[in-house]
């Protein structure tokens, strides 16, 4: 079973579900790495944990950038020698403006290399820190709208990206399955952030769907997408 003492990375965890993810996986006593792009909103973002005594780490980190991604993997190496828990969380465009017939390829591009190569980026360069934990866990944050069973033609370049990411995670689940590593995709629901606007549900409902599949049981699913703890629709 998971522990106090387990080592998790969070990415795009400045604002919004990946803040209140850290949080949460903190007070557990873990030691959370918060990724974020820009460094100067993590120090604000970690701030008030810090004060509670609470074990997060700041690190700067693009997924877009194999580079810092490189960097990040050599230092949890160094520091700690495995990981436990990687959560894919950085998303970004949700093109409510866009038609998939029209579509401005410079921003689906963007789209896909954030929302969907940004997790491959970490997978790739953190799966060998997870092999030598005794619990890995992956966790795609994922959403409601890249499932093909209920897609319609709105955020075109957001809904494939998902879409996208929700195909490597089954991949990547069935490659690790042996390895004992877990690998879900997780929709948080409509969430009141930045990205999500006001009147979804709290933050911390969103998140606390995330933290689940992190904390997962060794024998819990592997492969899935899930809200609340419940499957969802491919």
């Amino acid at each position: 079973m998971l522990s106090a003492e387990c080592i998790a990375i969070v990415t795009g965890a400045n604002r919004g579900i990946g803040l209140e993810v850290v949080r949460q996986l903190a007070h557990k006593g873990m030691t959370v790495i918060l990724g974020a792009r820009d460094l100067e909103k993590g120090k604000l973002a970690t701030a008030d944990m810090l004060n509670a005594g609470l074990k997060v780490v700041l690190h700067q980190l693009d997924v877009t950038d194999p580079q810092s991604v490189t960097q990040l993997a050599a230092h949890i190496e160094q520091e700690y020698g495995r990981l436990d828990i990687l959560i894919n969380n950085a998303g970004i465009l949700y093109d409510t403006w866009q038609q998939p017939s029209t579509a401005d390829f410079e921003i689906v591009q963007e789209a896909i290399n954030t929302n969907t190569l940004g997790p491959w980026r970490m997978c790739k360069a953190l799966v060998p820190l997870l092999r030598r934990s005794q619990h890995g866990r992956i966790v795609n944050v994922s959403s409601g709208a890249g499932a093909i069973a209920t897609m319609d033609n709105s955020t075109p370049a957001y809904s494939v990206s998902k879409a996208a990411l929700n195909a490597f995670t089954r991949s990547l689940a069935a490659e690790l399955k042996s390895a004992g590593i877990l690998v879900n995709a997780i929709c948080p629901g409509w969430v009141a952030t930045d990205m999500g606007g006001t009147g979804g549900r709290p933050v911390e409902d969103g998140a606390a769907s995330v933290v689940w599949a992190a904390m997962l049981p060794d024998q819990g699913p592997t492969g899935g997408f899930f809200r609340d703890g419940k499957p969802v629709s491919w």
